[in-house]
């Protein structure tokens, strides 16, 4: 009786062990990925000001294209 429990006792540990092995191991695996989209978040990081320099250069290049047609409108109103 006394061995049954025994092993009883060493075979409930070995599980726990294990379980708890395997849970650390999905913790750590969890952390390396969640280390890796950070880094790919502050590699791919883009500041307020390069964010409005880029907004900027569109917005001109945007009103160089509205003159454009709008003349081409008037020389067609002109005809």
């Amino acid at each position: 009786m006394l061995e049954t429990i025994v092993t009883a006792g060493i075979a409930a540990l070995t599980g726990m062990s294990i379980i708890t092995q395997r849970l650390h191991g999905r913790i750590n695996e969890l952390d390396k990925r969640v280390d890796e989209v950070q880094l790919r978040v502050a590699q791919d990081y883009v500041t307020k000001g390069e964010l409005s320099a880029i907004m900027e250069r569109m917005e001109s290049h945007l009103i160089r294209i509205e003159e454009k047609m709008d003349n081409i409108v008037f020389r067609c109103k002109t005809d």
